[in-house]
Parts: C-alpha cells; structure tokens; sequence
C-alpha cells in the first residue's frame, strides 16, 4: 500500500509556478524529445474519446480539456486531482465550461456519483506510487461512476523494455528518486492487463516511451 507521503510526493511538485511554464516544459519540449510522443497525438487522443459529460482524473493545467473538440457546446466536466493548484488552473483555463472541482486522490474511493460518458487519465499512471497493477486500483474507483460503452482513456510513461535515449533514462531516475515519477517497474504488459481485465475494447499504442490507451466500459 502506499505510503501518504508517496501519494504526496508525487504532486507535490505542481506549484502555481511549475505550472506556469508546464506546457512550454512537457507538451513542447518534454513529448518531442525526450519522451518521443508528440503532444498532437495526445491532443488527437482527447479528440476522439471525449463526451459531452466527462471526468479528467489528474488535471495538469487543462490543456488538452481546453483544445479537445467537444461533441457539444456545453460540455459537463469534472475536474478530479489530489493537488488544488492544478485543479484551480485547470478550472481557470475552461472557465467557459463552469466545470466542477473535486480535490480527491484517485487511489481512494472517489467522492462523486453519476454516470459519465468518458474519463481520461493523462500523465497520471506515472506519478502514482507503486507498479502497474497497484496503480490500477484508480480504475476500480473510476468504474462504478461510467455508464457502459464509456470511453476510458489516457497516457502513461512507462520503463520495462520500451527503448529509451540515455537523456530519458536519466531524466525519469531523476524524477523517480525525487517522487516526481513512481515508475521504474511500470510495463506496458502490465498496463494492457490491467485494462482488459476491467474494460472492454481495449487498445494500447506506444509512441516512444508513452503508452497512449483506449477502452470502453461494460
């Protein structure tokens, strides 16, 4: 089980400031050069998953929530994240949507009810403390809240035998030494089980050493 202190570790790091030059830092330099994922597949990710009422689990600053292609003109969204600064940030970038924020850590039992039509979990999986199949406890807790058909998404950094630049390698030690990151022992074999032993239509792409992932609920 994870310690409150791993759990804390891990978005710690999301202060107003981090999160100021986030985008520039992770969507512009980090995914292209490092992580080897363009930030257009993600972006085309959120394009074709999102629903007119969704959840984003692990909110970032709202980027992909704020360019996605909505299927309609008022989306509902809630915004679920452990860390109030990225939720206010996220909440202040889609303002137009009036969404609703929950401060909430996706290993426990979350605080909501209802019936969404997609979830996302972006550059969540990697932060988490533990390996895949501890991490996966996020989707036990997402599931009872999905209508079925509903499109369950995301991506994650993994390690395991995905090929990796010395520059990447160093930057996720880094990062998992300081708690930043907790996946040195996460695979994409453990990823694709754990999402086909609780969703249907599973699909999982690799872009570099992200694993870009598609599901749909029972």
């Amino acid at each position: 089980m994870a310690r409150p202190e791993q759990i804390e570790a891990g978005q710690a790091a999301y202060s107003p400031i981090v999160l100021g030059i986030y985008d520039w830092y992770v969507h512009g330099l980090s995914n292209h050069l490092l992580w080897h994922c363009p930030t257009s597949a993600l972006r085309q990710l959120y394009d074709r998953n999102v629903s007119a009422r969704h959840i984003d689990i692990g909110v970032g600053t709202g980027y992909f929530l704020d360019k996605a292609k909505w299927p309609v003109a008022k989306p509902s969204i809630t915004l679920v994240d452990l860390n109030a600064n990225s939720l206010d940030a996220a909440s202040r970038r889609i303002a137009r949507y009036a969404p609703e924020t929950v401060v909430a850590n996706a290993m426990e039992s979350l605080p909501l009810s209802g019936s969404f039509g997609s979830a996302a979990l972006c550059y969540l999986l990697h932060c988490m403390p533990g390996a895949i199949p501890d991490k996966a406890v996020a989707f036990d807790h997402l599931r009872p809240l999905l209508k079925p058909g509903a499109r369950v998404f995301g991506a994650t950094i993994l390690q395991g035998s995905l090929p990796r630049s010395r520059a990447a390698q160093a930057l996720m030690n880094i990062y998992n030494r300081k708690g930043i990151f907790s996946n040195a022992a996460d695979t994409v074999e453990d990823l694709d089980s754990a999402l086909r032993a609780r969703f249907t239509n599973v699909k999982v792409e690799v872009l570099g050493v992200v694993a870009l992932f598609e599901a749909a609920a029972f």
